[in-house]
């Protein structure tokens, strides 16, 4: 194992950075193509860190980037200490890691904790035999029958949880894929061996881990082998590590879990930093389309506590499905007819589409759900191409239709690569809604009025308090159900955030009668607003319009 360096760690130690980041996705593979091969790589990615960090993002999530099979698109890890040959090389990442840090972008990486691809040294030896020394490196039995109680994932794929492996004669245990068996954390060696490689990753400067599928590490009989006691014990002891040695680096747990199963991957501040909020994504969805704020209301209300140094992550979209696990039967059945018009946008239990696509393209829609992304307690992810309103091809594989090139200009590869588009690892979005010619970041660039810019203008203002990223938050119950209001406050601040959920003009009275005095003032263009005082403060919203309104007493 190549040791890593340390020179790339530059960023000043601050520990709860996390929590004031605007975190930005991407696919190493899908951003940018340096050497005209058609696969992007590391060192494209550090010719576009500029674009990321006039963006206004903070941070970077990477997802998987090490050598694999790319049967599941990098997260079948088969070496968790190297780079894949198309991305680059070890040497190409430290120097990403360097330019990121040196324009002050921490960078998340995606570490996969539950399974290996099969293909990995550790399973290829643990095959071998019976009696191999890391045969207990992974989960086998004799028979396909125990843990019954513990459901598919995969339900378009996979029929068993369970897959016979015709080299040891006996079955292993996989909640994924079946070419992606799982590790078997009752065993103190794999725990130990996981350790080294988050150990390798940090002393090269990686600032945080997005841990993969984090409720399953754990199996027992008569249970679901979710969220078990025993996972936890897990977690806690690599965050004890963690801490004991890189203060200031965090975990990020991928639990697709309701919001009270999550709180114990917090646990007492000792275990994840932060925690994806899943159930509150397809609600927000539900509230837009049923122009109604109780979906929105009713997770959040049930959303307990956390620990003063944890976080949410939250988001609009990411490179999975959008995925419908954490709602009702029926909740489901109106997300689908909502938002699929067509079987092929359905996958699994979920949704595979963008941002755009899912909204029709609008405008209006798009940026209300980006100003609730902005607003709402917790610390907002973006995923690439999205801040350009990118389309998507639903007719691809797998999650593949939302992890198209990036669309930098109008050219035939939109501008990702200098390859012959043929070349390509996946064909651009060709559709005439969301083609490169259409939506691109070349041409939003030269426009204030374009999505791009707004976005940019939308970050910068969030930026100007951390009264979003660290606030307490409290909802206002006008008699409108069409309009979300809620108070965000820190310290002596306090910010007004009204939002139209409708297709049409909203009148709204709130009760604002504990701020008389206060002198709203719009936060984004600093338009003075009418002074509060005892009757209800009435506000006319435009369709899809939100605003944020600093209250200030002069």
């Amino acid at each position: 194992m190549e040791k890593p360096t340390p020179e790339t760690a530059a960023l000043p130690v601050e520990p709860l950075w996390y929590k004031d980041a605007i975190i930005y996705q991407l696919h190493v593979r899908s951003f940018y193509d340096s050497n005209a091969d058609g696969v992007g790589d590391f060192r494209g990615l550090v010719q576009k860190l500029d674009y990321i960090q006039e963006l206004g993002a903070t941070a970077l999530w990477l997802l998987p980037f090490y050598p694999s099979p790319l049967r599941d698109d990098g997260y079948d890890i088969a070496d968790y200490t190297n780079v894949n040959p198309a991305y680059g090389t070890l040497d190409d990442f430290k120097t990403f890691l360097t330019e990121a840090h040196r324009r002050k972008l921490r960078v998340i990486t995606e570490l996969v904790l539950n399974h290996t691809s099969d293909q990995h040294s550790w399973f290829r030896e643990a095959r071998r035999s019976q009696n191999d020394p890391r045969r207990h490196w992974y989960v086998w039995s004799d028979t396909d029958e125990e843990y019954r109680d513990a459901r598919i994932i995969f339900t378009d794929t996979e029929m068993s949880n369970w897959a016979w492996d015709p080299v040891s004669k006996q079955y292993y245990w996989h909640r994924f894929f079946s070419h992606q068996p799982d590790l078997n954390y009752d065993n103190s060696e794999v725990r130990e061996a996981v350790w080294e490689v988050m150990k390798f990753w940090l002393e090269m400067g990686v600032d945080g881990f997005r841990l993969d599928a984090v409720p399953y590490l754990v199996e027992r009989e008569g249970t679901n082998c979710e969220n078990l006691p025993e996972t936890h014990a897990v977690l806690q002891f690599l965050r004890q590590r963690l801490d004991e040695h890189y203060p200031d680096r965090m975990f990020l747990a991928e639990a697709n879990q309701w919001p009270s199963d999550v709180l114990a991957y917090f646990s007492n501040g000792d275990e994840c930093h932060m925690a994806f909020h899943f159930p509150l994504m397809p609600r927000i969805f539900m509230a837009v389309k049923l122009e109604d704020r109780k979906p929105i209301v009713e997770i959040q209300e049930h959303t307990p506590a956390i620990p003063d140094a944890c976080q949410w992550a939250i988001f609009l979209r990411n490179h999975d499905e959008l995925t419908l696990e954490m709602v009702t039967d029926e909740e489901r059945d109106y997300m689908y007819d909502a938002y699929t018009t067509d079987p092929a946008m359905r996958l699994n239990v979920g949704i595979r589409r963008r941002l755009a696509p899912l909204l029709d393209g609008d405008r209006k829609r798009i940026e209300l759900m980006n100003g609730l992304l902005m607003s709402l307690p917790g610390t907002p992810i973006i995923y690439y191409g999205d801040e350009i309103g990118m389309g998507d091809n639903i007719f691809l594989g797998d999650r593949n239709g939302v992890r198209t090139p990036m669309q930098w200009t109008g050219g035939w590869t939109a501008g990702f690569s200098r390859s012959d588009p043929e070349r390509l690892y996946s064909p651009p979005v060709s559709n005439e809604l969301y083609n490169p010619k259409i939506v691109n970041v070349d041409s939003q660039s030269r426009s204030e009025h374009s999505l791009l810019a707004w976005t940019k203008r939308l970050i910068r203002t969030r930026k100007l308090s951390r009264v979003f990223s660290r606030g307490k938050m409290e909802f206002l119950s006008p008699a409108n159900h069409r309009v979300l209001a809620y108070v965000r406050t820190l310290g002596n601040e306090t910010v007004l955030v009204v939002n139209n959920l409708a297709s049409c003009a909203q009148a709204v009275e709130l009760d604002l009668r504990r701020f008389k005095g206060a002198i709203p003032t719009e936060m984004s263009g600093g338009s003075v607003f009418p002074r509060i005082g005892e009757l209800p403060y009435l506000l006319t919203v435009g369709s899809y319009q939100f605003y944020w309104f600093r209250l200030r007493r002069l």
